[in-house]
Formats: C-alpha cells, structure tokens, sequence
C-alpha cells in the first residue's frame, strides 16, 4: 500500500506527497527486475572501458590530438555527472522506471550513431548524448534495486549488481580489445545495442509497476542548471591550460559550485541536499574519500592504454589482455572486502586499501619506455587489490552513516562522487597532456613529452591518494547509536 508521510519542512525529511514504496514483489518480479538491472549495470562500464583501448586506433582514423582522446572519455564522463543527481530527482518525481527506459533508449541509440560518425566533432557529440543515456540508467537502476528488495536480501543483490559492473569492467579492455583488433572498433557500440533492446523490452514486457516516491513535488531547475553549469566550466577550464582562459573558467566553476551549495540550502526541495554533508561527518568523508580514490586512479587505464599501444607498439587486444588485471582483481576482493567490513570497522579496511592503491601508484611513477611488462601486470595487481579493498567497505560506511530512509539519496550521492572522481581525473590527464604536450597529434617525435606526462600524471594521482588515506581515518566510527543515528555525525540529517 501506498502510504502518505506528512510534510516537516525540515531539510532532508520526506515531504507530505513522498510516499513509501509499495514492497509486496512476488518473486518472479523481483527476477526480472535484477535481470534488468544486472544487463544494464554491465553494458555501461563495458562501454567506457572498451572505447578506452580502443581510443589509439580511433585517434589514428580521424587523426586527433591527446587533447581530443582525452574528450572522447571525457565528455561522456561530464555529461554522466552533470546529469546524474537532476534525472535521479526527476525519477523520483515521475517515476524511476519511465527515467531507467528512456536512459535505455538513450544510450542504445547513441551506440547505433556511434557506428556511423565521421569526424571527432560528430564523436564527441554523440559521447555526450550518449553520457546522458548513462546518467538515466545509473540514476535509478539502484534506486529501483532498492524499491523492490526488503533490507535482509538488499546487501545480496546489491552484491550481484555491483559484480556486473565490474564484469564490465573487465571485459571492457580484454573484448574492446580483440574486436577492434578484428572487427574494428564500431563493433564495440553495436554490442550495445541488441543488450540495450533486450533491455528495454523487458522493461516493458514485465515491468508492471513505477515508482513514485515524491510524485507533485517541484523539480529544482534552477539549482540544476547552476550545478551542470559550474562543472561544465571547471572541465573546460582543465582543457584549456595553460591559456589564461583556462584558469578563468576553473575559478568560475569554483564559484559556481560554492553558488550552487548557497543555494541549495535555502530551497524547500533542492536537487541536491548540501546539509547531508554538513551534519554528518561519516557520511562526508566517506564521499570525499570516493571523490579522492576516483580521482586518482580512473585516469590509470586511460594512461597506460597509450603508454602500451603508442610507445611499446602493442596491439589494441594485447593492450586489453594485460589491462584487465587489474579490475579481475579489484571483482575478487571485493566482496571478500565488503563481508570483512561487517566484521572490521569499514574505514579500517577502506584506508588500508587505499594506502595499498597509493604505493601502486607509486610504482607506476617510474614507468619509462623499456619498462618490462612483468613490472606494470604487477603495478595493476596492486592497484586492484588495492581499489577492491577500498570500494566495498567504503560504500558500506557511506549507506551505514545515513537513516534507512535517506538510504537513495546516499546512493545517488555516492554515484555522484565517483563520476565526479572519474571526470577529474580526466580532466588532471587533460590539463597535463595541455600543457607537457600541447595541441599535437602523438608520433614517436613525442614519446618523450609524453612519457613525462605519465611521469607527472602519477605523481599527482600519488599524492592525491596519500592524502585520501587520512582522509578515509579522520572520518569517525561507522554504525547506530543508542538512538539509532549514525555515530559518526553529532546527529541524523531529519
């Protein structure tokens, strides 16, 4: 049943027209709904991944500089995350099941235009719709997970879901790999496609039921075009260094987004809910700690996809071959982490993780072009284990910091987070490239600015991570008080 919960007008608590959701699923809905979820949790990850190695040989077709490969992820990335908290708000608001569809849809037809582009400026575009595809699925696959399972079976499919993302990830680089090698890389996104049908049309063959949680509540449009605005002109301002133009657009996307919070905090329903970080110091360090780890390790693969293919003459398939050690690794410990984080203080286990990704990062700070392959498969190892050790126990003091009932929201704030991390992490390797190599396609005539640019590139990510680490210790204990708030905040965002 649907029941009415009354209006308090107190930042973060549920208005008079949010509802709670109706939890009597048969089992049969709760199959299809985890099949849709697992299908569409793997064909995003293994998107991204696979364009990544595949990015020298597209690079080669329409002749683009490191600054233009570094927008073919980013793109997609910054329309991801400027996307994603308003169209998880809209599903909210209109149904998360109409969102998820269209997010389907979206991102299925971007993959059919992707096959048919025909220069960088037609790509980037497309990646950008294609980011927005991306957004509507991640924004509410969780959320709709959720809805559909009861607390004492939501950690299992939870664990399910997140194995298919980083299935995706793993086969990204290895399969990306070997069709490019093959078939070319177009037939990377025609994969998409038949996976994004099925999708969609179970979605509308079984899929009987929506969610609308805060159905005739406002939409925070005005917050939301502030928020994409002032990320927009931050990443921007990344690519356009060492001009001076670049640096005016990151201090405005600075000031946009400090707007942005100013603002958020004096509207009856914003889009986003800065006071969550506020008033509870668990749950905003632990998404800081995200936002550091994303930052300082999404780039990697991105990295050493060039360094293997431009400057060690690999294929794209054996590139992809030896990149996937490191997510097949971050897949095994993982859960092995998230079940030790029940039993260990979450950020204990989280710290320690991301002091062992800071020393594989660290390692790959002496890459050169002789490195032996053993030495970066090792490098990768590491950093697996060390991701792997992080993201479980990490996402548990997250959902663990917050009441049951803000429980999509920390979700979304997490998704938030990592997208954000994955996007400055780009944007590092772009404002680098900008500056180390310049405007210019990469030829042997380079190789050695660019290996300098790997050399600064890890440095930095180094240091991030370093400081991440203290970051993920100062957050405070992780589980309920005697009064059922988080421990780790002086009191629950109500």
């Amino acid at each position: 049943m649907v029941k009415e919960m009354k209006k308090t007008g107190v930042p973060g608590e549920v208005p008079e027209f949010c509802r709670t959701a109706d939890t009597s699923y048969n089992t049969a809905e709760k199959r299809v709904v985890l099949i849709i979820a697992i299908l569409a949790g793997f064909i995003t990850p293994f998107d991204g991944s696979a364009v990544n190695i595949a990015l020298p040989t597209i690079g080669k077709e329409f002749h683009m500089d490191a600054i233009a490969l570094s927008w073919v992820a980013t793109a997609y990335l910054l329309s991801s995350a400027v996307c994603l908290v308003p169209f998880g708000k809209i599903a909210d608001i209109y149904g998360r099941k109409k969102v998820f569809l269209y997010g389907i849809a979206i991102f299925s037809l971007a993959s059919l235009l992707m096959t048919m582009t025909t220069s960088t400026e037609m790509f980037i575009r497309i990646r950008v719709f294609q980011g927005i595809g991306s957004a509507m699925i991640f924004g509410t696959g969780v959320a709709i997970l959720t809805s559909v399972f009861p607390p004492g079976e939501r950690g299992k499919v939870l664990g399910i879901y997140i194995t298919a993302v980083y299935l995706g990830l793993s086969l990204g680089p290895f399969l990306g790999g070997m069709m490019t090698h093959y078939l070319g890389w177009r037939s990377i996104f025609f994969v998409n496609i038949p996976i994004g049908i099925i999708t969609a049309a179970l979605i509308l063959w079984k899929l009987k039921r929506d969610w609308l949680e805060c159905e005739g509540e406002k939409f925070d449009l005005t917050g939301s075009i502030i928020y994409g605005a002032a990320v927009i002109a931050t990443m921007y301002g990344f690519s356009a260094l060492p001009e001076i133009k670049g640096a005016i657009l990151i201090a405005a996307g600075i000031v946009g987004i400090l707007i942005f919070a100013f603002y958020e905090m004096r509207v009856p329903f914003p889009v986003l809910d800065i006071r969550l970080l506020t008033k509870n110091r668990v749950f905003a360090l632990s998404n800081l700690s995200a936002l550091i780890n994303y930052s300082a390790t999404f780039a990697v693969t991105f990295l050493l996809s060039l360094d293997l293919q431009y400057t060690k003459g690999f294929t794209s398939q054996d590139a992809g071959i030896i990149l996937v050690a490191q997510p097949v690794v971050q897949a095994i410990i993982s859960p092995v982490a998230g079940k030790l984080s029940d039993r260990i203080e979450p950020r204990i286990v989280a710290s320690a993780g991301m002091a062992l990704t800071s020393f594989g990062l660290f390692l790959l700070v002496f890459l050169k072009e002789a490195t032996p392959i053993w030495y970066l498969t090792i490098c990768l190892l590491v950093l697996g284990a060390g991701f792997g050790l992080f993201s479980s126990p990490n996402t548990n003091a997250i959902m663990s910091a917050v009441d049951k009932r803000f429980y999509g929201v920390a979700s979304g704030m997490n998704g938030t987070m990592r997208l954000l991390g994955q996007m400055f992490s780009m944007g590092i390797a772009m404002m680098i490239f900008a500056v180390v190599i310049g405007p210019v396609e990469i030829t042997t005539e380079y190789y050695p600015q660019f290996i300098s640019s790997l050399h600064y590139a890890f440095i930095l990510f180094t240091v991030l991570c370093i400081i991440g680490v203290f970051a993920s210790l100062v957050r405070g204990k992780t589980g309920p008080t005697q009064h059922g708030m988080p421990e780790g905040g002086k009191k629950s965002v109500r």
